[in-house]
């Protein structure tokens, strides 16, 4: 049984992880094969404990956020089981663990956390990878953990691979050919990476929710909209269910709302402008950053500190 180290944890698995980084620590979660019996499915409280059936990959029980059982059907596709668990799976996991488990890619910009969130097909993992061609180094694809500590959002680090469909890898300059489907039938293709990948929690700065439009850009969003987005957009909303980890999780996302500024960014879909859309952002950042400082000292200090 392997370690590896993903989601600021050391997880030990009996099934083979090549997407995770090698580690060594104690394991805080163990991932094994076994029986998944209906004497977990009596115990499923919707939180804690959590037992389900994943159609043509096999039955799985979490347990406590420290213990994942997973009993495959005959036949099943490796890659396709490591899909399941390294992202339902295990969004369910963190959650049981008191994390807030969002659908978004985070990359590294000025050392801090910067996220892109929406749904399926809108766009995370491709702006997360053209970042990446431009430099910056990157948190999360698809999976984001935060914890809230002290009034700090912080983002932890999964692991260094995209998903991108065939095309977004091509328009990026990535050469295609030596590239595995993600999994059996999937459209998309795994891109591992080993450079660029930030294995340190970071602080979160900003989340952008990605919208389809007519044109790009980048507007604020109210409190009200950011809270409706976060729902929308958690990972595992529907599996964890006890109205302990509901209460929890809209706390959690009340006290992110507090402590991270959220925009739209709507963009057209064409992928060849995505490197206008790093400028946009690395503008919008900087415009923020500015709009902080002067909130900070106040044109009017001097005045205010001669009148004392």
């Amino acid at each position: 049984m392997k370690v590896y180290q993903a989601y600021n944890l050391y997880i030990a698995s009996e099934l083979p992880l090549p997407e995770l980084v090698e580690s060594e620590g104690k394991p805080d979660v163990i991932v094994r094969f076994g029986k998944v019996d209906n004497t977990g499915e009596m115990q499923h409280d919707g939180g804690s404990t959590f037992q389900g059936e994943v159609a043509e990959v096999g039955k799985v029980l979490i347990q406590s956020g420290r213990e994942v059982i997973i009993e495959p059907v005959l036949g099943v596709e490796e890659a396709r089981l490591r899909t399941i668990l390294l992202g339902p799976i295990l969004s369910v996991l963190l959650r049981q663990r008191g994390l807030l488990v969002l659908h978004a890619s985070c990359v590294d910009i000025n050392n801090k956390a910067v996220a892109f969130m929406g749904g399926s097909g809108w766009g995370k993992s491709t702006m997360a990878a053209t970042f990446h061609t431009k430099g910056y180094s990157i948190l999360t694809d698809d999976v984001m953990p935060v914890e809230i500590v002290a009034d700090c959002a912080i983002v932890f680090p999964t692991y260094p691979q995209f998903k991108l469909f065939p095309e977004a890898l091509s328009c990026l300059g990535q050469d295609t050919d030596g590239l595995s489907p993600v999994c059996q039938n999937s459209p998309k293709l795994s891109y591992n990476f080993d450079r660029g990948f930030q294995q340190t929690p970071l602080p979160l700065q900003r989340i952008y929710v990605l919208d389809k439009g007519s044109e790009h850009k980048i507007t604020k969003l109210q409190p009200q909209e950011a809270f409706v987005e976060l729902v929308r957009h958690t990972r595992a909303m529907s599996l964890v269910t006890n109205s302990e980890f509901v209460t929890s999780h809209m706390r959690l996302c009340a006290e992110l709302i507090k402590n991270v500024s959220f925009c739209r960014f709507t963009r057209k879909p064409s992928l060849t402008d995505l490197p206008n859309l790093v400028k946009l952002v690395e503008d919008d950042l900087a415009q923020m950053n500015e709009d902080s400082h002067s909130e900070s000292f106040p044109t009017n200090a001097s005045n205010s500190l001669l009148s004392v």
